[in-house]
């Protein structure tokens, strides 16, 4: 691909979501202008907008941001690794299984943690890793068969999702009313603790995890090829799928830890990247980072405002707008 093409590609994409997200510090509940904005950063603003902005919105964005790039690399790369296009961290069952191990935190260590604590949210991910770690393994194992077979995966991926489904659904029935609804409503997708804190916890592993697939763009234009063809070009295939499975894993647990369980957007970011620079990886990881970073703060925009002052999960307009497009590769698959 031409670098000319491919760094006006990149540019566009910066200039989409800075003006996404400069209409997301506009826009709200309570509304503040343009030049509002401008007036508050530079520190000549009101103290309820400088509250308004810098511990609501501009947090909410940032995670917006991590989130949207961790679950479109994550899907990058698990679509690579397992040679099937549909594969993706909610649909496979990754986030359910994180989501999971999220809700038994909750419900065993909230009377001593308190969920808006520090330690609470530097744990969170870390317990989000572990479930979807779990759920990995388990769709590891139930789909090898002499190799990965990706109808399997994805079948065996499904079921594994309805299996955590199920299960988060008995421990939420031993939670009170209120709890109930909260995890009920991030397990549909909510950046539900938008504050700075959690940002700083999210950080470090978008910070290793993703450069780290950039870094193994070649790696995975290989795995492309069939496991045979893979291992005659010199790739220690499984060896190097187990180092991009954890990074996909890792990058999903911890954006599920923030945004709950937000479907379809690892699976679709990647497929218009690829639309747009082609397959080869080191081109298109770095446009579907930008493009589920842009789609998912889009998004959230839409959840915050589309029936104010009601917020909707940002998952239900993700889901939403993919939906179609999965339908559409299922029945092209």
């Amino acid at each position: 691909m031409k670098k000319k093409k491919y760094m006006l590609i990149i540019s566009l994409l910066i200039l989409a979501i800075l003006a996404s997200s400069l209409l997301s510090l506009n826009l709200g509940v309570i509304s503040i202008s343009p030049m509002e904005v401008w007036n508050t950063i530079i520190g000549q603003g009101t103290k309820q907008q400088e509250l308004v902005l810098f511990d609501f919105r501009l947090p909410g964005i940032v995670l917006a941001l991590l989130i949207g790039m961790g679950l479109s690399v994550s899907g990058s790369v698990l679509q690579s690794i397992t040679q099937n296009e549909l594969a993706e961290p909610g649909i496979i069952g990754i986030n359910a299984g994180a989501g999971f191990f999220i809700v038994l935190f909750i419900y065993f260590f909230q009377e001593v943690i308190p969920i808006n604590s520090s330690l609470s949210i530097f744990s969170m991910p870390i317990f989000a890793l572990l479930g979807a770690f779990t759920a990995a393994v388990i769709i590891y194992l139930l789909s090898w068969r002499k190799g990965i077979n990706p109808i399997r995966l994805i079948l065996v991926g499904i079921g594994v999702n309805a299996g955590f489904g199920a299960a988060l659904i008995i421990f939420q029935l031993k939670m009170d009313p209120q709890d109930f609804r909260q995890v009920t409503v991030w397990l549909s997708g909510d950046i539900w603790n938008a504050d700075w804190l959690f940002v700083y916890a999210l950080l470090p592993w978008m910070l290793v995890f993703i450069p780290f697939v950039i870094w193994k763009s070649n790696t995975l234009n290989v795995m492309t090829l069939t496991d045979s063809i893979a291992s005659s070009l010199g790739a220690r295939v499984e060896a190097e799928r187990l180092w991009l499975l954890f990074a996909a894993v890792a990058l999903a647990g911890a954006s599920v830890a923030a945004g709950g369980g937000i479907a379809f957007l690892g699976l679709v970011a990647p497929h218009i990247a690829k639309r747009i620079v082609g397959p080869l990886h080191q081109y298109m990881i770095p446009v579907a980072t930008l493009i589920g970073a842009f789609i998912l703060i889009t998004a959230d925009i839409l959840a915050q405002n589309l029936f104010s002052p009601t917020s909707l999960p940002v998952g239900v307009i993700i889901a939403l707008l993919s939906t179609p497009y999965f339908i559409y590769l299922l029945l092209k698959a």
